[in-house]
């Protein structure tokens, strides 16, 4: 394994597959930005499915054990399942997810597990009809989301949700999202809304701290502590007490976890991002595309990794400087 600046070794790494989304998400692709006329990728920038999987295998080599596979959203991408197929076939490669908005969920379910996928996330910030299609900015209803986690639990998928939660746009949905999903198997993660790209309008006062989540839930149901699944896990994991039904909260603003970040991400056009919040990337679909040998493009990501000082989070508190970011639309969540 390699390790960067801090000792933080990498073994995470999230492929980005696309830049286009069918939702216009607030916190992520506000539809005043990200209208009709936005200038997204054309299909000869993205990496295509070959170019992925030969960079699966050469971060592998280097120490990745796990990959997630994002957006935008994922399952626009044609064809999806022949990459999973592929990427299932890397050595080294342990663990494949993939995070989706679960309204093309219901219909490519079961063609994801066949093609090896183990685990999924679905985003779900409400299940208030109305207050989700405000979130979603496309008026889109929350019962072809709760159709796709049928169908992904029924193909054999181990399923988690997301939910971003903003204070005064659906904070009050924390209580019914913890309720809906107890007893279902699936774990249900909370978000605190972070200030990823440069056009979500982030102000601290949005964000609902992760102890304040835990508060509202544990009154109602209380939860107790567990310990870490894994060196890197990014949510403190909670059960419900006497059960062994798990909630997750993702406190990236509240209490950054940066000192054991292990992930990289790859954005769908092939640069290489070191921080969810990074303002710039490294090119290395350029490598890929210039008859460059497996293990020059293995010592150029090794040299971004080690290179590697990233720790926004944890910088955020003590700065009111706010530089331009990339759009999570490029590089997932």
């Amino acid at each position: 394994m390699i390790a960067d600046q801090l000792n933080r070794q990498l073994r995470d790494l999230r492929i980005s597959v696309t830049d286009r989304c069918n939702f216009r998400c607030r916190y992520c692709m506000p539809a005043e930005v990200f209208g009709n006329d936005y200038p997204f990728l054309h299909s000869d920038e993205l990496l295509q499915f070959d170019e992925i999987t030969r960079l699966a295998s050469l971060f592998a080599s280097l120490g990745v054990k796990k990959i997630r596979i994002t957006g935008g959203e994922p399952l626009l991408r044609p064809n999806l399942p022949a990459l999973i197929a592929q990427l299932t076939k890397v050595q080294g490669i342990e663990d494949i997810a993939l995070t989706t908005n679960g309204t093309l969920l219901a219909s490519r379910a079961q063609a994801l597990k066949d093609a090896g996928l183990k685990r999924i996330t679905v985003s779900l910030d409400s299940l208030d009809d109305e207050r989700f299609g405000q979130i979603n900015g496309r008026g889109a209803p929350v019962q072809p989301i709760l159709a796709g986690i049928k169908a992904a639990s029924d193909a054999g998928l181990k399923v988690k949700l997301n939910a971003v939660i903003k204070r005064g746009t659906n904070d009050q949905d924390i209580l019914p999202l913890a309720r809906f999903f107890r007893g279902t198997g699936h774990t249900l993660r909370f978000i605190e809304y972070m200030d990823v790209g440069n056009s979500n309008g982030w102000r601290m006062n949005d964000v609902v701290a992760g102890q304040e989540i835990l508060a509202i839930i544990d009154k109602d149901m209380p939860l107790e502590p567990l310990a870490e699944g894994y060196q890197g896990e990014v949510a403190r994991r909670f059960r419900y007490r006497n059960s062994t039904e798990e909630i997750g909260i993702i406190s990236s603003v509240s209490n950054a976890f940066c000192s054991t970040c292990t992930r990289a991400r790859i954005s769908a056009n092939g640069f290489l991002y070191t921080c969810l919040f990074a303002s710039s990337g490294h090119d290395i679909r350029a490598a890929l595309r210039s008859n460059a040998s497996d293990e020059e493009i293995k010592k150029l990501i090794s040299d971004i990794w080690t290179a590697r000082a990233d720790r926004y989070s944890e910088e955020r508190m003590q700065t009111t400087a706010r530089g331009s970011k990339i759009e999570m639309s490029y590089i997932g969540g």
